[in-house]
């Protein structure tokens, strides 16, 4: 009787490429993401890539670094406020999150990531928070009509 080989799964390195088992190396570059439905480019985001392949790997830090530079890159696009100013309004006006979150029809949750930095606004709820923020007595119109 023919003896069978035993099937034992491949065990790779960490730093080898999931595809081909080549060792992959650090690299720098230019990676896309997409925010609110538009491809955003982030120059200089570190990863690592397979020579062979060229499979990418992003470790968390660094799928980290590629969306917050992408967020970034979209709110300088479209003038949209960030997060600390977000916040600042919101302090401002002396209100919790749910509380401007039930005025603007939002979920708790979505205040929240774009206090964070997480997730970023559209730019009409930008508007919202602009006029909010400048226009005196819209806080206390939205307030008549959000109950």
């Amino acid at each position: 009787m023919a003896r069978r080989a035993s099937r034992r799964p491949r065990v790779l390195p960490d730093d080898a490429c999931h595809e081909c088992g080549t060792m992959m190396r650090e690299r720098r570059a230019t990676l896309k993401l997409p925010v609110n439905g538009e491809v955003v480019s982030v120059p200089a985001v570190p990863h690592l890539a397979c020579p062979k392949c060229h499979e990418v790997v992003l470790r968390f830090d660094e799928a980290g670094q590629l969306h917050q530079g992408a967020l970034a890159i979209y709110r300088r696009k479209y003038g949209l406020l960030f997060a600390d100013e977000i916040r600042a309004i919101r302090e401002r006006l002396g209100l919790t999150q749910g509380d401007l979150a039930r005025l603007l029809k939002l979920g708790k949750n979505t205040l929240s990531r774009w206090e964070a930095g997480r997730n970023v606004q559209s730019a009409s709820m930008d508007l919202l928070l602009r006029l909010i923020r400048d226009v005196p007595g819209s806080l206390a119109y939205l307030k008549k009509r959000a109950a």
